[in-house]
Parts: structure tokens; C-alpha cells; sequence
């Protein structure tokens, strides 16, 4: 089992860090979210039966360590704003996790087609971040996220149409402030 495990590491744990990196756009936490996708596949390997490749099943794990990030985020959310009263402060509260594109990327066009990326669904941004980001086929994509194929093209589709039209309002209101 150590061998497998250690192949699977060393083949794909770069792609996985990626893909969890632009999921949850903080290195730090993509690096513990990695670390628990390889504890899930340490603990299932012996339940994988092969019905799809292992970078595929590897994918589809950390996906799903993903939701479940993003689960735990909403309802810690939750509890404290109902902790909390923000209505007298609540505008002074900010975010001070850096942005991937302050961490990762110089490009500006880059910059703004991932700040772009992040407004689409989530189901939308997984597929294209799978597609055009880690290279993956359209059938490796579907059995990563559990989806059709036609579904992972109608996602692909209409999230690409999402990002162009987020990219165009995002370069109109740039134009706007410009001449303001």
C-alpha cells in the first residue's frame, strides 16, 4: 500500500494542490486540504475498485474535501453572525486573506478573468478550472464531479458564457471609473 500511496503522491499531489488552490484560494488552506485527501485515500484505497482511473478518483475525493470545506465555512459563518450583531459595525468588518492573484499571478488579464472565475457557480467554476485549468477531458471531468458528459458540456458552455459576460461587465466598469 505504501508504494501505491507514495505513486499517487508523487504523480498527481501538484494537480490536486492546484485544483484545491484556485477552489478555495488560500495556499495554506489548499496545503491541509491536500493532506486530508491523501488521509481519505490512505484510509479507501482498498474500497477503489478501478471503475474509473486514480487520478479521476483522486480528483473526485478532492472535490468533495472541498464541498465539505466550504460546508464547514458556511455554517462557522453563520454561527457567528448570529453571535454577533453587525448592524452598527458590520461595514468595517473586511477579509484579509490575500487573493490567488496576489499570491499566484502577475498577469492582470489573468488576475481578472480568476477574479471573474469566482462569481461563477460553483459547479461552473469546477468544470472550467478542471477543462482549462488542469487539462482534463470532458469525460474525466464528468466522473471527477459526478456529472453526464452532456452535463459537463452544458456547464462548460454556459460557464464560459458566464465568465465572458462577467469580463465585459468588469471592463465596462473599468471604463466607467476610468472616466469618472
Amino acid at each position: 500500500m505504501k508504494s501505491v500511496f507514495q505513486e499517487l503522491y508523487e504523480n498527481y499531489h501538484k494537480d490536486v494542490f492546484q485544483f484545491l488552490f484556485y477552489m478555495v484560494k488560500n495556499r495554506e488552506q489548499a496545503e491541509d486540504l491536500v493532506q486530508e485527501v491523501y488521509i481519505k485515500v490512505m484510509n479507501s484505497y482498498d474500497r477503489f475498485k478501478g471503475d474509473s482511473s486514480e487520478k479521476t478518483w483522486l480528483f473526485s475525493i478532492a472535490r468533495h474535501v472541498a464541498i465539505d470545506h466550504f460546508r464547514k465555512q458556511k455554517r462557522k459563518r453563520n454561527r457567528v453572525l448570529e453571535f454577533f450583531d453587525w448592524s452598527e459595525k458590520g461595514h468595517l468588518i473586511q477579509d484579509d486573506q490575500p487573493e490567488p492573484e496576489e499570491v499566484a499571478l502577475q498577469n492582470e488579464e489573468i488576475q481578472k478573468i480568476y477574479r471573474c472565475l469566482d462569481r461563477c457557480s460553483l459547479d461552473q467554476k469546477s468544470v472550467i478550472i478542471l477543462r482549462y485549468i488542469q487539462s482534463m477531458s470532458i469525460q474525466e471531468t464528468a466522473d471527477i464531479l459526478g456529472m453526464s458528459v452532456s452535463k459537463v458540456k452544458t456547464t462548460q458552455h454556459r460557464g464560459m458564457k458566464t465568465l465572458q459576460k462577467l469580463m465585459q461587465e468588469d471592463q465596462e466598469e473599468g471604463i466607467n471609473s476610468e472616466a469618472k
